[in-house]
């Protein structure tokens, strides 16, 4: 069993980066591509500072600033507050549902504008 995420010292580039992010009943929600930190310091770390907090996990379209470099605009990237995350393992579980996050707001609009104007894309199929 593991402990919870805020009892941890966590390697994000083994840990979160490019992790699944799945809700409270287990859906699939995002990948993590970022991080953000509380009390970075700037310049050399002095002795007896104590190591940067996550407080949230960042998820956006960082496939280009990835391959040309750069950094994608603040704008772009949708935040999971780092309280609403429930364990960290091979996936990183949640204790929210994805209906509750702003990050699945794409999904839920073209489901509601562009699939459910489907004839039959407002139910399972039978």
């Amino acid at each position: 069993m593991s402990r919870a995420p805020e009892e941890r010292i966590v390697d994000a580039g083994l840990n979160l980066l490019d992790r699944q992010v799945l809700d409270v009943d287990g859906v699939p929600v995002v990948v993590v591509s970022d991080l953000e930190l509380s009390d970075v310091p700037t310049g050399p770390i002095p002795a007896g500072t104590t190591a940067p907090v996550i407080t949230s996990l960042l998820s956006g379209p960082v496939l280009a600033t990835r391959i040309f470099g750069g950094r994608p605009p603040a704008s772009r990237l949708h935040r999971i507050a780092w309280g609403d995350v429930r364990a960290v393992d091979i996936v990183v579980s949640l204790r929210v549902s994805a209906d509750t996050l702003d990050v699945t707001w794409a999904e839920r609009w073209l489901g509601e504008h562009v699939i459910g104007r489907i004839p039959g894309g407002r139910h399972d199929p039978e």
